[in-house]
């Protein structure tokens, strides 16, 4: 986005918190954060202003300009379906459009009587299948014998560093069955120097990838996946990698979010499919040696790794818009709410921590 020209007050990373014990030390810093950006939309008095996912940040930002007559949409609807669903009653008044990446959400929120709109999920046209697996191999000097092995520890600085040590371990069994396993990290330039710090020391260095181009050569040339639960497994579904999904997070917000979670999966790949198409192994199965015996089941069983890849193009079908691509259907929605005279809800809640 900002190769197109888009100014960011400050870093994402700034708003990448995950957990709810994670959180807390960076209370005053994200409010702080969420000051610095009203104050900026009501300076400039904008026709319109989307907010895009983060929604601990953004539906509070919402909040906020509620009464200064701007437009406003919400990209990425909050999975309210998932775990804290009493936090819909908070929704009425803080958009005007809201915009789901996935396609049962709209009738979720009518039944709740929130009117939202399907426009499909832009990892449809993340580029993914353009990946070249020879060239991947080529560039890194990987061997075409040697099996490509991707890992995804996360992309915010909280997540990392729980993982890649469980990863490392992984690794070290992994290697007695398959010693010319070829490790790959892709991760964004912000994450990097962390991942790479945290590597040093592994006996076998990863290859770490943060060129967008070549991580889709990565996924080209791999075998297998080991990723933390979310997007990426989508994004490996798109690239036809087999799979294994892993979490681990604070002990008490793993107790805490059990009660509160009502999806039977984390792996949005299972969510939609409505069956384990890829295994998660979350919390205490996040070892190495379960890791470890089910990456070599799809290394060691063409089979079980076909059978994931089946269900990825049944997965992959349902999150296309009926016109167009996701970024037409989306455009069209925000054009088509720039054109409607500005309506404004008189119900005012509060935002739940």
């Amino acid at each position: 986005m900002e190769a197109l020209g888009l100014h960011s007050l400050f870093p994402m990373s700034d708003l990448a918190v995950m957990g709810l014990v994670e959180v807390l030390p960076r209370v005053r810093h994200l409010r702080q954060r969420l000051l610095e950006a009203v104050q900026d939309i009501e300076l400039r008095k904008p026709d319109l202003v989307v907010t895009i996912d983060s929604p601990g940040f953004a539906l509070r930002l919402l909040q906020k300009i509620e009464n200064s007559g701007f437009k406003r949409v919400h990209y990425v609807a909050p999975q309210v379906w998932a775990w804290r669903e009493n936090r819909v009653k908070e929704f009425p008044g803080l958009w005007d459009r809201l915009l789901c990446l996935l396609p049962f959400e709209p009738e979720w929120f009518a039944q709740r009587g929130l009117e939202a709109r399907f426009v499909g999920h832009p990892v449809l046209q993340s580029g993914v299948r353009q990946g070249n697996a020879a060239r991947f191999r080529t560039r890194h000097n990987i061997p075409e014998t040697a099996p490509v092995l991707i890992l995804m520890p996360g992309s915010r600085r909280s997540e990392v560093p729980k993982l890649l040590p469980v990863f490392r371990k992984m690794l070290d069994i992994l290697r007695k069955k398959h010693p010319d396993i070829c490790p790959v990290i892709p991760v964004a330039p912000v994450i990097a120097p962390t991942v790479r710090n945290l590597i040093r020391k592994w006996p076998v260095q990863p290859h770490i990838v943060t060129d967008i181009h070549d991580k889709h050569d990565a996924f080209a040339a791999a075998q297998c996946a080991l990723t933390k639960s979310g997007t990426s497994t989508l994004e490996l579904a798109m690239g036809n990698v087999p799979m294994v999904v892993t979490y681990r997070v604070n002990p008490l917000t793993a107790m805490m979010a059990r009660r509160m979670i009502k999806v039977p999966y984390v792996a949005m790949v299972n969510l939609l499919a409505g069956r384990e198409v890829v295994p998660e192994m979350l919390q205490e199965n996040c070892t190495p040696e379960k890791l470890a015996d089910m990456v070599s089941k799809l290394l060691d069983d063409p089979a079980a790794a076909k059978k994931q890849q089946m269900a990825f193009e049944e997965v992959l079908e349902k999150l296309s818009p009926a016109v167009g691509t996701p970024a037409d259907a989306a455009a069209a929605e925000i054009m088509d709410l720039l054109d409607e005279p500005v309506s404004r809800s008189s119900k005012k809640k509060k935002i739940s921590e």
